[in-house]
């Protein structure tokens, strides 16, 4: 039954105001529970609205139930009782939202002949009992001008007014006081208007977690856009802007973004259940589904969502700007800096003043190219733009495909010392993507991974003004002593280093060929274009590094060196990471993680000048790469992979080929204290994986008779080491029992053999204590002679000397070996007596 009738029942059985108030509380909860469904057809705007009306409903019938308390069946005419019911603030806009509070203004006149002043508070109480969130201010007429007065909120509300029931009369009574409200103070009004939004701007900068309402870009900016130009020109919504201030297009763009933010402020308080504005991650799915976005390949709904959500507010950002900017400049006008504006004048219609550029609302626009160009003439430290001039180059013409010319032009600007507010502006009139086509994917990207705080496209524009404004003196010092075109090429690097997020591709690998593809079409150098493409490709290595790995390994620090290949690409890696640090946030680039970048520069810087190490680095890194792509590799667990990779000899992978690792790996992977395999077609080789104590010594002084021509010693992973012994010659197939029992004595370490001492020469060893921070080196370049590394190793077994690597090769009867041992702390001290072993 029909909410009206119910309540003429209750009245004819002489129910209680408290009962008619539960009824219509029963009814409003109802509705407000169906709201989830009545969202899904009908969204944006037009919900609104009709959520509007159905709240109107409700307070005009508890109106007209007040008046049947009060007057019976002798009911006046309403335009007779001298109460109007006025809504206000977003209610009045027909705008308010689910959770939101709802502003009701009751106007009367205190006419002796009515009690209007019970009536009134009988209208508040029973609509406040029936569960409605009423907020509400109670004037008489004669009083709107005096309390319009008293505070610029109330005049904000007032400006806002819409008939919602009661007398007519009273309501052009009201008409007319709101109209000399609206005229009066009318510049103070715009300027507490201008502060207001500029303050509350401050305080809700745009962020992956979006203020709706108050945010940069947010409802609160069409509002004040709206207030300002209601009490300039009495409008009645803000298409009346259009076309002698808003253009059909841009209020087109406009209205289009507006309506997506209806819609998802709406899907918003419906998801959370009260009234919440900040777009939070954990309502996102919710939203994305209400809203009906659908996952793609490159892109799922949530992506989607916040992707869409930032840019209707960067639309309402910029377009709010302009046309306050239009609307209130001549509030603010003043004669006496027209003089002060001439002698700025950079040409005619543009202007510089206070370090911001100004343009002319008549200037004609002109052409992308001739922009450009423009813009290079304009260098400041102190530069920035005024929205004036945004609007004048959102208009300049261009063709869709880019010309070598507007390349040529698109260069040059980077060659200016201060870009930054330059892209700041080019961006806000939506030049920067026609000027750079792939940015057009990254535009409004979220980053959804707990880090940044900023979408892609926003974090990429702010390295540039930490690159501006480095604090570092050691870091400025890098970027000073570049030349010309490297300073460009690190604008160009901190502009486009995230340029490959949002595809399923590794970011890093896709970035570094799209900057390849885009800085030749600028005709960069070949060397400024590969140093810029490694750049990108490792942008995040420096950091990486520092922040996780042991810097002091020398074995990190090589393979760090070897993928950026150049100190002078190491002087920009380091300069990119502290912009793309600072960039992400307040608090990322700190002392502790400052001190830890120096630091891996300067031990980087120190360890270009070992050639040797970097050549024997890079093989590796090649061989790691094509481990990596075996199918048999990539079946191993990935902890597994992961010791493997990091087996700290380089000669490890140098030597084996993908096969031979993982069949080696297998093998070390079980638990078994050694295992060994004999091969005795060519020629004996021995291999051993073990991870308890070896007799080496014995084992090759056992073996002395054979003429030993490789030896290979690797350190594995968990305590596991692997032994590739080879010799000139095989053994009769029925002495290989005897080599087995022979192996397995060997890992008994109070085995002992009558060891010979090889002839060496003073000048045929040595041992370079300075080889690496990690190891020492042992070359001996000697005659060969049997047992030589047998008695070798039962030295070192007997120093405590530990054997990390080594390279057995015997060339023309000679021996050219090379030991690699592991810095202990009396090693190097012990130099001389370890020497004199084998001299």
């Amino acid at each position: 039954m029909d909410l009206k009738y119910q309540i003429e029942e209750l009245i004819a059985s002489g129910a209680s105001d408290f009962q008619i108030s539960k009824l219509i509380k029963t009814h409003i909860q109802t509705y407000l529970n169906s709201l989830d469904s009545i969202f899904e057809e009908n969204q944006g705007k037009d919900f609104l609205v009709k959520h509007t009306k159905h709240l109107d409903n409700f307070l005009i019938l508890i109106y007209k139930y007040t008046l049947r308390k009060f007057f019976g069946d002798y009911i006046p005419f309403q335009n007779q009782i001298p109460i109007t019911l006025i809504a206000m603030g977003s209610y009045g806009r027909e705008e308010l939202c689910i959770y939101s509070d709802i502003d009701l203004m009751i106007v009367y006149k205190d006419i002796k002949g009515y009690n209007i002043e019970p009536i009134i508070e009988s209208i508040l109480y029973l609509a406040w009992d029936a569960g409605l969130k009423l907020g509400h201010r109670t004037h008489k007429v004669e009083e709107l001008f005096e309390a319009s007065n008293s505070d610029f909120t109330i005049k904000t509300a007032m400006l806002e007014s819409r008939f919602l029931c009661g007398s007519n009369f009273l309501w052009m009574e009201s008409v007319r006081e709101l109209n000399k409200i609206r005229t009066h103070n009318l510049k103070e009004f715009i300027q507490d208007k201008i502060q207001s939004n500029d303050k509350r701007r401050l305080e809700y900068p745009i962020s992956m977690e979006p203020e709706i309402k108050n945010g940069v870009g947010g409802l609160r900016d069409t509002n004040t856009l709206f207030w300002i130009a209601k009490a300039i020109l009495n409008i009645s919504k803000i298409k009346d802007l259009v076309p002698k201030y808003i253009s059909e297009e841009e209020f087109k763009e406009f209205r289009s973004a507006l309506e997506f933010l209806f819609r998802l402020r709406s899907a918003l308080h419906i998801s959370a259940k009260k009234k919440q504005d900040k777009l939070n991650l954990e309502y996102i799915p919710d939203i994305a589904k209400k809203l009906g976005f659908k996952n793609s390949k490159l892109k799922n709904a949530q992506m989607q969502l916040c992707e869409k959500t930032l840019f209707a507010m960067h639309t309402i950002d910029i377009t709010t700007q302009i046309f306050l900017k239009k609307l209130t400049s001549s509030f603010f006008y003043d004669a006496k800096n027209l003089s002060c504006l001439k002698k700025n004048r950079l040409e005619k219609g543009i202007y510089y003043l206070d370090g911001k550029i100004f343009a002319n609302k008549f200037k004609k626009p002109t052409s992308l190219l001739n922009l450009l160009r423009q813009l290079s003439s304009y260098d400041g430290e102190e530069l920035s733009y005024d929205i004036s001039f945004i609007d004048y180059a959102r208009k300049c013409s261009y063709s869709k495909i880019n010309s070598p010319s507007i390349y040529k032009a698109f260069k040059n600007l980077l060659y200016n010392s201060n870009i930054y507010a330059t892209f700041v502006m080019l961006y806000d009139a939506k030049l920067l993507e026609q000027l750079i086509k792939p940015l057009k994917h990254v535009l409004n990207l979220p980053q959804f991974d707990g880090y940044h705080e900023y979408p892609v496209d926003k974090h990429s524009i702010l390295g540039l003004y930490h690159l501006e404004n480095i604090k570092s003196p050691f870091i400025k010092a890098l970027y000073d002593d570049l030349c010309g075109e490297g300073k460009a090429l690190i604008k160009l690097v901190v502009l486009l280093h995230d340029i490959g997020k949002g595809r399923s591709a590794d970011h890093s690998e896709l970035g570094a060929v799209i900057f390849k593809a885009y800085a030749a079409k600028l005709h960069f150098s070949e060397e400024a274009i590969k140093s810029g493409t490694i750049l990108i490709k490792y942008h995040t290595l420096m950091s990486s590094i520092a922040t996780k790995e042991d810097i002091y390994s020398e074995d990190i620090i090589l393979s760090f060196i070897t993928k950026i290949e150049d100190i002078k690409i190491l002087k920009l890696l380091y300069i990119l990471t502290y912009c793309d640090l600072n960039s992400v946030g307040r608090g990322i680039y700190t002392n502790f993680n400052s001190r830890l970048l120096r630091e891996l520069y300067n031990l980087s810087a120190e360890m270009f000048d070992k050639k040797e190490l970097i050549g024997e680095t890079k093989r590796r890194l090649r061989r790691e790469s094509s481990l990596k792509k075996y199918k048999e590799f990539l079946e191993l667990p990935k902890i597994l992979q992961r010791k493997t990779l990091q087996i700290a000899s380089n000669l490890f992978f140098i030597k084996h080929k993908p096969y031979e690792i993982v069949e080696i790996v297998n093998i070390a992977k079980e638990d078994a204290p050694y295992k060994f395999k004999i091969e005795n077609e060519l020629h004996l080789s021995i291999s051993i994986i073990k991870s308890i104590n070896f007799n080496l010594g014995y084992l090759l002084g056992k073996l002395s008779f054979l003429d030993l021509i490789n030896m290979e010693i690797f350190k594995l992973f968990d305590g596991k080491k692997y032994f590739k012994i080879e010799f000139n010659e095989t053994i009769n197939p029925d002495e290989i029992g005897y080599l087995h029992e022979l192996i397995k004595d060997s890992f008994d370490m109070s085995k002992t053999t009558t060891l010979c001492k090889p002839i060496i020469l003073a000048n045929e060893i040595e041992l370079d204590c300075e080889h690496s921070k990690s190891y020492a080196k042992m070359t001996i370049n000697a005659k060969n002679q049997k047992g030589m590394m047998a008695y070798m190793m039962s030295i070192f077994d007997q120093e405590g000397i530990d054997v990390a690597n080594a390279k057995i090769l015997t060339i023309k009867n000679r021996a050219r070996n090379l030991i690699l041992i592991e810095k202990k702390i009396n090693l190097c001290k012990d130099k001389e007596k370890i020497l004199k072993f084998f001299i």
